[in-house]
């Protein structure tokens, strides 16, 4: 771990007037967050002059009346300064810079509110000291722009138009609608991140760090206004068994969150900058996250995993039926270990998930046995639970397969982020870090900081995701997608796409296959989306059996690490291409993609040591624009002072080692 350094600064003032205006500025001065008292608090950021979004009111209610910024008063105020480096395990750097400047207004005895401006956005929570319980009946969060501004939201895809109750479960995947803020759908909630894209030519991104046992939020529109206010979902009264494997809402409470004691609220944020690299690299949800509350993590081995649900265990050239069975396992077990890839998972079907019944293990699977055949080879077992079956007996699952030598588990189908469902995660989180086991979350809100505060919990969906292409028509465009998450939803941390498919259509021959899936674009995409996406646990979605025909791809893939040293954002620009960089070492690894249009890309490699670099560059064959598997591989001899120009087919990407 590197050492800390802390620059500590504090100011404190006692105030006794009704209404006052306080500023806050970034460390490098270039954002300005103005806050407000009197009859309602509010903030309003602005970027060099620019006005990010204007005075916009926030604030509680609880369910004995009381309101918490309406009107607001400061008693007293207190500004800091931390300036210091941070341990980061599992994430995109070994450590990060934390800067910021804090604002801390005291409103009564028992409540404040406190602001943080880094160099690339501002955000705020309420703190409260109150002992006794009490619930919150509601939270006011508003964004109001000062123009019709361009909005690029993930719609909740399920529930009713205008039945807010019924869309609050939610999968939480969907591709992006970008319009103007004055024709937002009103009738449909957006979840979290959601970016606008000013006229001034800043972006903002909007999301929430620290989501500890309380709602998630929700965005919704007030068009034809530019205002986006926030929702969020009632905590649950009752619940009971449906859906798939699920607990549903039965009965919802008056409220959106009880509260036991002191505590921090969630923070709203507001990522701000003039250069879409800096939204693809900001590291606020991390920072603003509580810190890791595991004494120890060395036990916690992020990696790559061979996963057999989405390829359907169609497996060829064996002397067995392939499925799920001991065999299958078996040759899923051996592909890994030849390949060093670090865990095996075993889906659906391995037990009675139907039933809620992880005790109750398929017959055709002996799971001692695999289990002890994979730790012999160096391979970890990681199980698929649905999220009732392992709320139901949590304890005693994870004690009985941690014992078996079971390494982990994916827990999925949530599908909710209400109170109970975030206390839920971090009752699993704890429990499964007692039993050294790690767990991937399915069916789930975005990681807001939750892989800081619990490090075991090393990857998320919360994405529309490559198991889409399984079932999606090319009507929907996965490329453009894609070159949207480094801005939008790995914002908020870490996600499992899922990438590795090694059937790649192309623009006109792509088409979905439940059995035989294929990813929309090239190969080269696929392989440069291990660069591009943030995830410690890291799937290779396709069987071994097309994984070996593409031995050359696969070694490429199985090389590459799932943490980092360090990342840089080469180029970018929000929904049309991105660059990234990737350094573990003294070897950098470097991925690029682009949407449906084909381009030229001239990378920049002055990041690089002084001398010659020997490389490995995949790049988009001649003819990927018609059949995507088609690539080159060359190993070029690289300079910093040279850069590389790339063609990129339509959907295509590149990628490249460099040692």
């Amino acid at each position: 771990m590197k050492k800390l350094t802390l620059i500590l600064a504090t100011t404190f003032f006692t105030l006794t007037l009704n209404a006052a205006d306080y500023v806050l500025s970034s460390p490098d001065g270039h954002l300005t967050a103005n806050i407000a008292t009197g009859q309602q608090l509010t903030w309003a950021v602005e970027r060099d002059g620019i006005v990010a979004f204007e005075p916009s009111p926030i604030g509680l209610t609880l369910t004995d009346g009381t309101h918490i910024g309406t009107p607001a008063k400061a008693k007293s105020i207190s500004r800091t300064t931390v300036d210091r480096m941070i341990a980061s395990p599992f994430y995109r750097a070994d450590s990060l810079h934390e800067h910021y400047n804090q604002l801390t207004l005291k409103l009564n005895n028992r409540w404040s509110v406190q602001f943080r401006a880094f160099n690339d956005g501002v955000a705020y929570r309420f703190v409260t000291t109150e002992k006794r319980p009490f619930e919150i009946e509601s939270e006011q969060v508003s964004f109001i722009f000062p123009d019709d501004a361009t909005a690029t939201v993930p719609y909740v895809s399920k529930g009713n138009d205008g039945d807010f109750s019924s869309q609050f479960a939610s999968s939480f995947e969907n591709t992006y609608t970008v319009a103007p803020l004055s024709q937002l759908n009103n009738d449909r909630l957006a979840f979290l991140p959601v970016v606008i894209d000013r006229p001034d030519g800043i972006r903002l991104c909007i999301t929430e760090s620290a989501l500890n046992n309380y709602p998630g939020m929700y965005l919704n529109s007030t068009a034809p206004s530019t205002t986006l206010q926030g929702v969020f979902a009632p905590r649950p009264k009752t619940v009971k068994a449906g859906g798939y494997i699920q607990w549903l809402v039965d009965e919802p409470e008056s409220y959106i969150a009880s509260v036991d004691g002191p505590r921090a609220f969630p923070w709203r944020m507001a990522v701000v900058t003039a250069d879409d690299r800096d939204l693809a690299t900001t590291n606020m949800t991390y920072l603003l996250a509580e810190p890791s509350r595991l004494d120890d993590i060395s036990w916690i081995r992020p990696g790559k995993v061979a996963w057999d649900w989405w390829n359907d265990w169609n497996i060829d050239g064996v002397d067995f039926e392939s499925g799920i069975n001991n065999d299958t396992y078996k040759y899923y077990i051996d592909f890994a270990a030849d390949n060093a890839i670090e865990y095996v998972i075993l889906d659906d079907g391995w037990s009675d998930n139907g039933n809620a019944d992880l005790f109750n293990v398929n017959p055709d699977i002996d799971l001692p046995m695999l289990a002890q055949y994979a730790a012999d080879r160096g391979v970890g077992l990681i199980l698929w639970a649905g999220y009732r079956a392992f709320d139901k007996d949590m304890e005693h699952v994870c004690q009985h397969y941690a014992d078996m030598g079971i390494k982990g588990f994916k827990v999925d189908f949530m599908d909710r982020d209400d109170q109970a469902l975030t206390e839920f995660i971090e009752r699993a989180a704890e429990t499964a870090a007692r039993h050294n086991l790690v767990l991937d979350l399915h069916g789930m809100y975005k990681p807001a900081g939750l892989n800081r505060t619990y490090p075991n919990l090393l990857n998320f969906e919360g994405v529309f995701g490559l198991e889409n292409m399984k079932w999606i028509g090319k009507d929907r465009d996965q490329m453009e997608y894609d070159v949207m998450l480094p801005f939008l939803r790995q914002v908020a941390g870490p996600l499992d796409y899922t990438q590795g498919a090694m059937l790649n259509g192309g623009i006109k021959n792509y088409y979905p296959c439940n059995s035989a899936p294929m990813s929309q674009g090239t190969r080269c995409h696929q392989l440069a989306l291990y660069m591009i996406y943030d995830s410690p646990l890291n799937m290779l979605c396709d069987n071994p059996s097309n994984y070996k025909r593409e031995q050359e791809c696969t070694d490429f893939i199985a090389a590459i690490p799932t943490t980092w040293d360090e990342t840089r954002i080469l180029a970018a620009e929000m929904g049309e291409y991105i660059v990234t960089a990737r350094r573990k070492g003294d070897t950098w690894y470097v991925g690029g993609i682009t949407d449906r249009t084909p381009r030229d890309l001239t990378v920049d490699l002055s990041f690089i040591t002084p001398g010659q670099h020997p490389a490995t560059l995949f790049t988009d064959g001649v003819n990927a624009h018609r059949t995507g598997r088609d690539y080159r591989r060359t190993q070029p001899t690289v300079t910093p002072d040279q850069p590389l120009t790339i063609h990129l087919a339509p959907g295509g990407g590149f990628a490249a080692r460099i040692d």
